[in-house]
């Protein structure tokens, strides 16, 4: 067997996306959710980028979710703590309303599959920014359950982010995996490539999402359905 692992980013490689397009959706059914609650919308949007630039900053120190909310609340007030339980209740409900800013991938199912057979374990190593029932409900759009994941990362569950790299090397030492037997699969060339490369992954660089911000990562590169081609062919 080639490798212990095969990982997977999830936005923009298993679920097709525009990421600026899902969140500008995301964030404005969120709101409207929490509206009531007395909160003003540009308050509701800084804190959320605070909470998410504090989750990208996160050096190991502590759980994702404790920098979020500590952050969220340093701009929304303390009383926010209280107000979790509605947080979540849109996670298990509206949430789903997202499926309108993704796309189809009748592959995705297949991918993972194929990664199956191939590799000892299979990771959904999605940036751990969502809490895990949002990363479900977001892999439920293309057919993916957390049954299909040896490990899925999410913001209860991880101390790092993308793009750095101590989140691949967490993943690995959780899992008691050698980096360099594992393949990550992503359509970012710094956050899902050029970090997995930085601890020594090999790497596939999924274009139909592509997101890129310098020069092509040195990697495999191809279309979703090539991915799968590859996979195949291990």
């Amino acid at each position: 067997m080639k490798y212990e692992a095969i990982l997977f980013d999830l936005d923009g490689t298993l679920l097709p996306m525009d990421y600026d397009e899902f969140t500008r959706g995301y964030f404005g059914l969120l709101y409207k959710h929490i509206a009531p609650l007395g909160y003003t919308k540009e308050a509701f949007i800084s804190g959320m980028w605070k909470g998410v630039a504090e989750m990208t900053a996160n050096d190991g120190g502590c759980i994702n979710s404790e920098r979020f909310w500590d952050a969220f609340a340093s701009v929304m007030g303390k009383q926010v703590y209280e107000h979790i339980p509605q947080f979540d209740e849109f996670y298990h409900t509206d949430f789903r309303k997202t499926v309108a800013f993704t796309g189809e991938n009748p592959l995705a199912k297949t991918a993972v599959l194929l990664a199956r057979e191939k590799a000892g374990a299979v990771i959904l190593a999605t940036s751990p920014i969502f809490p895990m029932i949002a990363t479900e409900v977001r892999m439920g759009f293309v057919g993916l359950s957390p049954e299909d994941f040896d490990l899925v990362t999410h913001y209860e569950n991880s101390t790092t982010c993308k793009p750095n790299p101590a989140y691949y090397t967490e993943i690995c030492e959780k899992m008691g995996l050698d980096p360099k037997k594992c393949l990550m699969i992503g359509n970012n060339g710094q956050e899902d490539i050029e970090a997995a490369q930085a601890v020594g992954m090999d790497t596939y660089l999924v274009t139909d999402w592509l997101i890129n911000e310098g020069e092509m990562p040195n990697c495999k590169t191809g279309t979703f359905a090539e991915m799968v081609e590859f996979l195949r062919g291990l």
